[in-house]
């Protein structure tokens, strides 16, 4: 099982990013997915997520601003991020659940500073 993810990178603030996530050797579309972050001295958060029926929740600080989407055809787990803000730096990682096992890629920096 590997979850590739990228797309981070340092942006100023009111600026945008794309988060993807590629994932492997599991099937997907069966998962509950999910993006969670972890700033300096924090716990990791959920960002938002989406269930394999499709049901999406944002984090409260992110609604409005970050869009998530699943593309079962081609194992994909997307982020798009607007309008950052200087909380929103963290490490982002990828997150797939299911009935038994939960899997986690390796974490991706996002950074907003002016």
């Amino acid at each position: 099982v590997q979850l590739q993810a990228s797309g981070g990178g340092s942006v100023q603030p009111g600026g945008s990013l794309r988060l993807s996530c590629a994932a492997s050797g599991i099937i997907f579309s069966n998962g509950d997915v999910g993006w969670y972050r972890q700033a300096p001295g924090k716990q990791r958060e959920l960002v938002a997520g989406i269930t394999a029926a499709s049901n999406i929740n944002y984090a409260d600080s992110v609604k409005g601003r970050f869009t998530i989407s699943r593309d079962n055809a081609r194992n994909t787990l997307t982020l798009q991020m607007n309008s950052l803000k200087p909380e929103d730096t963290a490490v982002y990682y990828c997150n797939i659940r299911f009935f038994l096992s939960t899997y986690w890629g390796e974490g991706t920096q996002v950074t907003v500073s002016s």
